[in-house]
């Protein structure tokens, strides 16, 4: 578990499990969406195929809560694009609308960083991004990350294509700057 003020990232619990179903899964169209990959498909599930999937959520390394004032508003990620090389991409999901543009992503995409650092043999850790969330790509900025690639016009959403966008920060990068704060 980490904390920065009144948010905190931490691994998921099975009492999590319904506020997230709630978050992720209940709506046909949920707002968040909009903004998460929106080229791709959005399923709702009932609650009952949710819990039987509960294995992939409920202290899973890869996904954690972020909570703000002890309410979940969303996740945080990872998934290895190539474990051999210790090749990581991460991910985050505020769910409501609420929740945006107030700072949240940052800190909590901070701590969640700076855990697979410390966890983690890493060298490089990586975002991947659509150029229509111009949100995400000014949080992975404003955390030190690096436009690695821009490949252009291949997602394409509500008639028009847009750029897949790669960033990227090195060990040491994060290291020189977090150590710089301090």
């Amino acid at each position: 578990m980490y904390t920065d003020n009144n948010l905190t990232i931490r691994p998921i619990k099975k009492e999590d499990l319904p506020r997230l179903w709630e978050l992720f899964y209940k709506e046909e169209k949920p707002e968040w969406k909009k903004w998460d990959a929106p080229y791709f498909p959005h399923h709702t599930k009932s609650y009952e195929t949710f819990l039987s999937e509960q294995e992939k959520w409920i202290a899973s390394e890869n996904y954690w809560v972020i909570e703000v004032a002890k309410n979940i508003r969303g996740t945080v990620s990872y998934y290895w694009e190539h474990q051999p090389s210790c090749w990581i991409e991460i991910g985050i999901v505020l769910n409501e609308a609420e929740s945006w543009g107030k700072g949240i992503g940052t800190r909590a995409l901070k701590l969640w960083i700076n855990h697979l650092f410390n966890q983690l043999p890493l060298v490089r850790i990586g975002l991947t991004t659509w150029s229509g969330n111009e949100r995400i790509i000014r949080v992975a900025e404003k955390l030190g990350m690096q436009m690695e690639a821009r490949i252009r016009k291949v997602r394409y959403y509500n008639g028009v294509y847009y750029d897949s966008i790669r960033m990227g920060m090195l060990r040491e990068e994060w290291e020189q700057q977090h150590y710089s704060e301090t």
